[in-house]
């Protein structure tokens, strides 16, 4: 399948900047049979008693950091932990730096470059620094917001509180489960009112989700993985609700990949703890998720690929269309789709 085909002009005014206040009173394209625009705060009418959201609890790092070595300076991004002190991670300018060489992003904060990957990836050890890493992490690091948000001096917004969910309870991800962002308490009383179940999964976001697909072919495109849970406690209470009829309504791309990740062939949700790097396109079958709410995706992004595996591509080309005429705010900080499964 080429990649081409999930292209689409977007106007680059549609790209969010900054979250609506307050969250819940994001727009919502209801993508079903019709196309309906709605608010999220009418979310809790369209979904059934007895329906349940999956939402994800992981919490964005503050995962960018910059640093210098000899006197030039370095962004780099942190990726994924792959032990204690030793992480994968992303540079600006990588190419200038070798393995053995240290950045020092503060006096007693820096790392050793342990090895130059493929495709930009470095291998980084924190070695000289006092106290915890969390703590030098959170002193010293900024939010890895998305690189099409733009920020400058004369925009002053808390991105270390706006790009966090209302959930954020588990350290790990380097990017915000955005679809979460639209959550407020208010809001999720009203679900609770109307009977809507809740429940919790875990997959920390790498920053490989903003690494672009440069695969001319679907069939070619290698897949991030990313380390992801979901309890014994929780997969049984799915399994309970689709047992009882009620459907299981993913809250983003991330809830999605990892309950589909943890089913077995049948549809069965089971315990799930590791790594995933499923990578869903039109052709999947869907084994537990009914529908995603989830926000409106890059262009010729894998996300494009999976909301079309899950409602169709020509219904997904479609809605967004309609969404971009209709003024439909795009990405991290923008409105939300709730996409049905195609029957």
């Amino acid at each position: 399948m080429k990649v081409s085909d999930f292209d689409f002009e977007l106007p680059k005014e549609l790209i969010a900047q900054e979250p609506i206040e307050p969250r819940d009173k994001a727009r919502l394209l209801y993508i079903g049979s019709t196309l309906n625009d709605l608010c999220m705060t009418n979310l809790p009418e369209i979904l059934d008693h007895g329906d349940m959201l999956v939402f994800n609890d992981t919490k964005v790092i503050p995962a960018r950091l910059i640093g210098t070595r000899d006197s030039i300076k370095f962004e780099v991004t942190l990726h994924k932990e792959l032990k204690q002190d030793i992480w994968l991670a992303f540079a600006r300018g990588a190419r200038r730096l070798k393995v053995g060489d240290y950045i020092e992003f503060a006096k007693d904060f820096s790392c050793k470059i342990l090895q130059k990957r493929l495709g930009g990836e470095i291998l980084l050890l924190f070695c000289h620094y006092k106290g915890s890493f969390d703590e030098n992490l959170a002193k010293h690091g900024f939010m890895p917001l998305p690189p099409y948000i733009k920020r400058n001096n004369e925009v002053i917004i808390d991105d270390f509180q706006a790009y966090q969910t209302l959930f954020a309870k588990r350290s790990g991800a380097v990017a915000c489960p955005t679809a979460g962002l639209h959550f407020t308490r208010t809001l999720m009383d009203r679900l609770k009112q109307h009977g809507i179940k809740i429940a919790f999964v875990t997959l920390h976001i790498g920053a490989g989700t903003f690494l672009p697909v440069k695969a001319k072919d679907t069939a070619d495109h290698r897949m991030h993985s990313e380390w992801g849970e979901v309890k014994d406690e929780v997969a049984q209470k799915i399994n309970q609700t689709r047992a009882e009829g009620g459907k299981i309504i993913a809250v983003g791309s991330t809830s999605l990949r990892l309950l589909e990740t943890a089913a077995d062939e049948f549809g069965n949700l089971r315990p799930f703890s590791g790594e995933t790097n499923i990578f869903i396109v039109p052709g999947y079958n869907f084994k537990v998720v009914d529908s995603v709410l989830t926000n409106f995706h890059l262009p010729r992004s894998t996300l494009m690929m999976l909301v079309s595996a899950l409602a169709g591509k020509n219904r997904i080309m479609r809605a967004y269309q309609h969404a971009i005429l209709k003024g439909y705010r795009f990405f991290s900080y923008g409105d939300a789709s709730l996409i049905e499964k195609r029957q």
